[in-house]
Parts: structure tokens; C-alpha cells; sequence
């Protein structure tokens, strides 16, 4: 596993220095052929802006962790995450044969899970950590990932995305005029990744998936997507945009007043659950500052010397030539940088969404790229290597299936929702 993180570091150690090297390169060819004295200054300018922008994107974000963590807290003081572990339990004990049934890391796994499907990023990885342990505990060979382990990491890496907290409150810092329009194609998009690496993971491991409870469960689910891709296509992308943010407001309610009720059924202090959990979010949103400034400065700089411009415009042309609408160019570099990096995804999503403009088709787009799945080689790396396993067997594969679904997924939904 330390190779998986090496290489992870590796590939973004090299993406970062070359787009500021290339930076500076192409400032050097703009003033000596362009006679264009003025992009030194520009490219210089763009790092204090890339800085300054990294720093207020990650404390303005500090409020919306520390809200949703709080949450999260209620929900697991109250049992809403058992009661909901009941209700899919039929489902999981199929999925995962090998785990005796009523086992702890049922509630590790479903906690890591929600942690995900609200967007809280970051915050689903110590549960995540959590339920490897436990699962490691139950595997007969140490060195090699079981079955069981394989399948909790390819569906969180999959990213399954309920409710993407973080993008919402990012699109809002920067002006978006509806921050959850991108609702309803990101759950699209991300039930599909997860759908993919379930399917794989089930056929590798020869999972029953002709048995009536998993048939069922991935039909209805299925249906229920593909009832939301033929309603969005009967709507225009105005009133689409308002249903979607109405759908995800009624869900954020709805998830906030379960946890709140069942609390108080239960006589739980709300109040302390809550401060309990929310402190937990400014540790979270400051963590991520220098790698979201890191990623900023490189890419600012890169976008002001006129490269990035070059490259979206060759992108563009190919996609052109290939029948597909060249606006989605600029939304490439975020598919192609997210199983590396999860920060590097990021940083791409916001400096798009600040260079074409958060309700742009690409800024948009960048968005559902960003929820659709998790950082694969991150996901790979920490969860296997928390627990020592050297041999992760088919897990790789079938999370980059799951990626590349995704993405071909979200490219596909985006126009129909914002084109």
C-alpha cells in the first residue's frame, strides 16, 4: 500500500510542477513572440488571487461541515443509523455473504456510507478506517484482502453521493444562482459509478445477483434513476433546475428532522450530540487548506499564462470532431485528475467554476464530476494500507470501471440537465 501512496504523491508532485513550469514557459513564448510584456504580471497576479480564493473557499466551507457532522452525530446518538441498517440489512447480508449477521461493521460501513452520501468528503474517512479494522478482524489471511473488504471499498470509492453538501456550499461561495441544481444529475451520475462497481465486484467474486432480494433492490433503484433521467428530458432546463433544488432541499429537511425526532424519542440532549459532532468541522475544512491553495496557485497560473485556454481549445476540437459538444472541453482535466486526487479534482472544479462561471455548462459539469465517485488511488491506498493488506486482488479494476462509468455518465447528463 505505501506503493499506492507513493504513487499518488508521485503523479501529483509532477502534475503540480509541470503546470507551473509549463506556466512560466508559455509566459516566456507569449512575451518574446506575442511581444505580450504584460503576462509575468498576470501569471504572478493569478497566484495571490489563487491563494487568497483557497484560503476563503475553505473557511467559508467550515460552517457547512460543522453543520452536517453535527448532524450526522444526532443521527448516530438517536440510532437513525440502525434503523436504517435494519432496512437494508436483507440487502447487505447478500452483498456480503462472509460477515455474520448483526456484526458491528455493519454499523462502521453504513455510518461510512452516509458520511459519503451527504458529500461530507473528508469526514467519511475515519468511519471508513473504522470498518477496515473491523473487517481485517474477520479475515483469515492478513496480507490479502477478502471478498468482503473488496466490496466495502469498491462502493465507497464509487462514491454513491445522496446529497453533495460540500458542492452545494461551494457553488453557492461562488454566486451560483440555484447551488443545488446540480442535485439530481450528480445522484444520477453516482448511482451509476456504483452501480458499475457493485456489478463487477458481484461477477468476480460470483455473487448470487439472481437472488430475488439483490435482483429486486438494484431493478427498483435502476427504475427510479431511469424515471428521473425521462422526467428531466420532459422538462426545460429552467424548471428542471428548480425541481431538482427543491427535491434536495425536501431531502436535507427530511433527513435533518428523522434525526431530530428520533432523538428526542429517545430522550438524547440534541443540543450536545450536536456541539459534539460540529467540532469535528473546523478541523476538517482547515486540513484541506494548503492542498487546496497548492492546487489553486498551479492551476490559476497555468489558466493565466494562456495554456489551459490552448489545451481546452485542442480538447474542444477533438470533441468536436467526434461529435460531441466542444463546450464540455474544459470539464476534462477535473475527470481526468479525480481517481488521482481528490484535492486536485477539487481545486480544477473551483478554479472552472471561477473562470466560466459556477452556472456554466462546464462549472456545472466539474460539479457532477466531483460527486459522482471518491479519489480511487486515495480510497485504494489508505483504507488497504491502514490494515497492512499488500494483495487487493481485483479491487483496482473494478474501481476504475466504476470511475470511468461515472464520468461517461456525467458527460452524458450534464447537457440534458443545463445544455
Amino acid at each position: 500500500m505505501q506503493i499506492f501512496l507513493y504513487f499518488c504523491a508521485m503523479i501529483l508532485n509532477y502534475i503540480w510542477i509541470s503546470l507551473i513550469l509549463l506556466a512560466v514557459l508559455m509566459g516566456l513564448v507569449q512575451a518574446i513572440c506575442y511581444g505580450n510584456a504584460d503576462i509575468f504580471s498576470a501569471i504572478l497576479n493569478s497566484t495571490f488571487d489563487s491563494a487568497k480564493t483557497g484560503f476563503e473557499l475553505s473557511l467559508g466551507l467550515t460552517g457547512v461541515l460543522s453543520l452536517w457532522m453535527g448532524i450526522m452525530k444526532i443521527g448516530e446518538k438517536a440510532g437513525a443509523v440502525n434503523t436504517l441498517g435494519k432496512a437494508i440489512n436483507p440487502f447487505f447480508s447478500r452483498i456480503f455473504p462472509d460477515i455474520p449477521k448483526g456484526h458491528p461493521v455493519y454499523g462502521s460501513m453504513l455510518m461510512n456510507f452516509a458520511a459519503n452520501m451527504l458529500g461530507l468528503d473528508n469526514a467519511a474517512t475515519p468511519m471508513g478506517l473504522k470498518a477496515m479494522g473491523e473487517l481485517q478482524e474477520l479475515n483469515p489471511n492478513k496480507a490479502k484482502a477478502s471478498n468482503a473488504m473488496i466490496m466495502f471499498v469498491v462502493l465507497g470509492a464509487s462514491g454513491l453521493t445522496l446529497i453533495p453538501t460540500t458542492i452545494m456550499a461551494y457553488r453557492a461561495q461562488l454566486g451560483a444562482a440555484n447551488p443545488a441544481d446540480v442535485f439530481l444529475p450528480i445522484l444520477i451520475a453516482t448511482y451509476v459509478a456504483t452501480l458499475v462497481g457493485l456489478i463487477c465486484v458481484c461477477i468476480t467474486q460470483k455473487i448470487k445477483m439472481k437472488d430475488p432480494v439483490v435482483l429486486g433492490t438494484l431493478i427498483g433503484l435502476t427504475a427510479l434513476v431511469g424515471l428521473l433521467v425521462w422526467g428531466a428530458t420532459k422538462l426545460n432546463p429552467s424548471t428542471l433546475s428548480v425541481v431538482s433544488a427543491a427535491i434536495a432541499a425536501i431531502l436535507l429537511l427530511g433527513v435533518i428532522c428523522w434525526f431530530v425526532i428520533q432523538a428526542m424519542v429517545k430522550q438524547i440532549n440534541v443540543y450536545d450530540a450536536f456541539i459534539d459532532g460540529a467540532k469535528g468541522g473546523f478541523q476538517t475544512a482547515v486540513s484541506i487548506i494548503p492542498y487546496l491553495i497548492a492546487i489553486l496557485v498551479a492551476v490559476g497560473m497555468f489558466r493565466a499564462s494562456g495554456a489551459m485556454g490552448m489545451l481546452e481549445h485542442g480538447i474542444a476540437w477533438c470533441f468536436a470532431a467526434c461529435g460531441i459538444n466542444p463546450d464540455l472541453a474544459g470539464a476534462v482535466p477535473t475527470a481526468l485528475m479525480k481517481p488521482l486526487s481528490g484535492s486536485g479534482a477539487r481545486g480544477l472544479m473551483l478554479e472552472a467554476m471561477t473562470a466560466h462561471g459556477a452556472d456554466s455548462l462546464v462549472g456545472r459539469l466539474c460539479c457532477i464530476l466531483q460527486g459522482t465517485t471518491d479519489t480511487t488511488f486515495y480510497v485504494l491506498a489508505v483504507y488497504f494500507g491502514s490494515v497492512n493488506i499488500k494483495d487487493t486482488g481485483h479491487a483496482v479494476a473494478c474501481c476504475l470501471l466504476a470511475d470511468l462509468a461515472g464520468a461517461i455518465a456525467a458527460f452524458a447528463i450534464a447537457p440534458i440537465f443545463f445544455g
